[in-house]
């Protein structure tokens, strides 16, 4: 007969909170800072497919048509590993590469042929037209609530600057002349008004988090069906 020993429940040292709170700080400073650097790279990529296509659509009655559309697909599969790297460094999804192309004889044509065939590439430039609006999108959104959010929630510790440098009594919310010729100016600026404001910038950061996430994986969903092997 054998016996087993229970195990010691005092032994299990379960995650700490901490350090689940800072891996999701991590999480979501990476998935902001993908959602930031989205502008600028799908703004250059876009303009780049439309130049090309423009150009090699515009020149294919000439010679020169085919070879301008083959460089498109070629800087497209670039971009798109770019966009690869940038999903498995920020968001931690590593994709596969697509295959690379290979042309079916020697010659100059023959691989001008075999890029236009490349199916990944044609996938790559379809990914930098579609996810250009909503990389905008993503990015106005995000930052709109991640300021709003942060400046409410650090309300308490500058909303003195605005009674000694600005002359307004707290931050100003409204200043507006109704029909009547009235003129009307409201802030924050007693304590239950500012706590408050702080509370709902508390409340729009989590809500940054969760929104920012959401965001993020339209993009990695599409980067898995556009730029994927």
């Amino acid at each position: 007969m054998t016996s087993t020993t229970a195990p010691d429940l005092h032994d299990y040292d379960p995650p700490a909170a901490g350090s689940r709170g800072r891996a999701r700080a991590r999480q979501a400073s990476r998935e902001l800072a993908y959602v930031a650097g989205s502008l600028p790279v799908a703004a250059v990529g876009f303009c780049w497919v439309l130049t090309l296509f423009a150009l090699g659509a515009g020149t294919l009655v000439t010679a020169l048509g085919l070879p301008v559309l083959a460089l498109l697909l070629a800087c497209a599969r670039g971009l798109g590993a770019v966009e690869r790297g940038r999903v498995a460094r920020l968001l931690g999804e590593r994709l596969p590469a697509p295959a690379p192309v290979r042309a079916a004889g020697p010659g100059f044509w023959s691989r001008i042929t075999a890029g236009l065939r490349d199916a990944a590439g044609w996938k790559a430039v379809a990914y930098q037209v579609v996810m250009f609006p909503w990389h905008v999108f993503s990015f106005c959104v995000s930052v709109t609530f991640w300021s709003v959010g942060l400046a409410l929630a650090l309300l308490p510790a500058y909303t003195w600057v605005y009674p000694r440098y600005v002359g307004w009594p707290g931050l100003q919310v409204a200043d507006y002349d109704d029909g009547a010729g009235v003129h009307h100016s409201y802030y924050l600026a007693s304590f239950w008004q500012v706590a408050g404001a702080c509370l709902l910038g508390l409340l729009l950061l989590l809500l940054s988090v969760r929104l920012t996430h959401w965001l993020t994986s339209v993009s990695r969903a599409a980067a898995r069906g556009l730029l994927a092997g």
